[in-house]
């Protein structure tokens, strides 16, 4: 009976690990998507046409996760379950590429899961080396209204944190199986700092955007480089809030929004 026994418990431990090993996995690719408002150019709330030679932003500890039931953003804890993990400090820019570039593949991850990755995550931090170290943010480029000219370098030096729920789009994202490589992306909404033309000026996206007016009346000869405390120092109260507190909501996953770390839930924003 012992001899039987332990036959028995020595195939259940085979089978396991057969199991194990053929579990069936796929790839994962992250992403980041900065819109056509920063690859195409736009025309901010007040008239500005803005167009962009760089927009860097510093990321680190990106993260993609299989959770059931699906993650609710909105809740401020950190997703759980299945997870892929980027700890590498990585500085992209968001504006490289034409109209019609493609998103920007941060890393393709192998060996993972199948099934659907439906939340992200990642922090936004100083560069600690690279074309923008010291900053979290840098805009570059050039703003024209009635004539005028203006050439910006813009630099943001707070730090942000995302966590956010599935993609919100066209179509579905996070679906691996063996067969397809499934993709998660990160969104970034720089029009939620400038405004849209384009939209009516009632709506919350213009209501609650800055516009470049206030940024143009800090240039010197068509010039503009500024900083973060510069920015707090000289823009009134209410325009610094107003950048500032869009700027935190620039994390999306397509049109869906994230929970921010140090400012919190940025749906209502």
């Amino acid at each position: 009976m012992k001899t039987k026994f332990t036959f028995i418990l020595s195939m259940f431990a085979l089978l396991l690990a057969t199991a194990c090993q053929s579990a069936a996995t796929g790839e994962l690719e992250i992403r980041a998507n900065g819109e056509g408002f920063v690859r195409e150019g736009f025309v901010s709330k007040d008239g500005w046409q803005i167009d962009f030679d760089h927009v860097y932003v510093s990321l680190s500890d990106i993260g993609a996760y299989q959770t059931d039931p699906p993650f609710d953003a909105e809740s401020g804890a950190a997703p759980s379950g299945t997870a892929v993990e980027l700890s590498n400090a990585i500085t992209l820019d968001l504006a490289e590429g034409g109209p019609d570039a493609d998103t920007i593949l941060i890393s393709t991850e192998s060996g993972v899961p199948i099934g659907q990755f439906n939340a992200v995550s990642w922090q936004m931090a100083p560069a600690s080396n690279g074309p923008i170290e010291g900053q979290t943010i840098q805009l570059v480029g050039i703003a024209s209204k009635d004539g005028e000219t203006i050439n910006f370098t813009i630099n943001i030096d707070e730090s942000y944190g995302y966590t956010c729920g599935e993609f919100v789009g066209d179509e579905r994202k996070g679906f691996v199986t063996e067969d397809a490589a499934g993709d998660v992306e990160l969104t970034f909404h720089f029009d939620h700092v400038f405004g849209d033309f384009e939209t009516a000026m009632d709506e919350a996206i213009n209501v609650s955007a800055v516009g470049f007016d206030p940024l143009a009346a800090l240039s010197n000869n068509g010039e503009l480089n500024i900083g973060q405390s510069d920015l707090e120092s000289q823009l009134s109260a209410e325009d610094f809030d107003k950048m500032f507190n869009n700027l935190q909501t620039l994390g999306h996953v397509g049109e869906g929004h994230c929970y921010e770390a140090a400012r919190g839930w940025s749906g209502n924003k």
